[in-house]
């Protein structure tokens, strides 16, 4: 793809401080889009960030909130309307969840894995569609393997990844006729600073690596190539779909 794939469009990244949503935020600008990049709390790596994706000749811009909570959802998307005017390219990559066992999970942990990596699709999506008035709206969700095949102490982020997937049909079938197309991706294990809190990092690392027919785990890069794909034009016949990006687990 050259430079020009993505010129003229801004694109929003959840997340987009760190691990895959960083790759995502550099995978946009390198190809031409202005990015903006959310971030929970970590300003330094979102500035960091910013200042790689602004070597691209791209405008940057960070902003701090928790789409954990719908009303700091509405403050960012006021945001972007002002310093952009709109918006093409939504990319949910934000994620949060404990590592337990199912029988384990709180109320807490269900609430916040729901809240961010599942119904922050459905609001940002809610704010982010009368900004995509220029008919080529994109939106692409981050799943993960653990949403269609168990994985030690992932429940709560497996089950609402899962009701992510769900809400991708849903949204896509809704917004087709406004010209805006929903998709995910969905990787098998990553090796980012998030997977190697889980408390058998070193096993998902060994396993994945050995029982991928591609001999390795994914990387931040290889999830972002597959956003830039469903953000493309060539990926235009394309509605409500989670590409499995991973290397080839789930077949074996």
């Amino acid at each position: 793809m050259t430079k020009e794939t993505l010129a003229g469009r801004t694109a929003l990244v959840t997340g987009g401080g760190r691990g895959i949503g960083r790759a995502i935020v550099l995978k946009l600008a390198e190809q031409g889009a202005d990015v903006v990049i959310n971030a929970l709390r970590n300003v330094e790596a979102a500035q960091e960030v910013k200042a790689l994706a602004e070597k691209h000749g791209v405008r940057a811009h960070v902003v701090l909130a928790d789409v954990g909570k719908p009303k700091a959802i509405q403050a960012m998307f006021e945001e972007v309307k002002d310093r952009f005017g709109g918006l093409d390219i939504l990319v949910h990559n934000a994620a949060l969840g404990a590592f337990k066992p199912v029988m384990d999970i709180e109320v807490f942990h269900w609430n916040v894995s729901l809240d961010v990596n599942a119904r922050a699709l459905v609001l940002c999506c809610q704010e982010a569609v009368p900004l995509m008035e220029r008919g080529r709206g994109r939106v692409i969700a981050v799943s993960s393997i653990g949403s269609r095949r168990y994985t030690p102490q992932y429940g709560a982020i497996g089950i609402s990844k899962a009701a992510l997937e769900a809400a991708i049909r849903y949204l896509a079938v809704e917004l087709a006729p406004r010209g805006i197309r929903v998709n995910g991706v969905s990787g098998g294990p990553v090796d980012t600073d998030a997977l190697r809190l889980h408390p058998q990092y070193e096993r998902l690392k060994q396993e994945g690596a050995s029982r991928t027919p591609a001999g390795r785990l994914g990387t931040p890069g290889d999830i972002a190539s597959v956003v830039l794909f469903l953000a493309s034009e060539g990926s235009d016949w394309i509605y409500g779909q989670t590409i499995i990006a991973d290397g080839g687990l789930e077949l074996v």
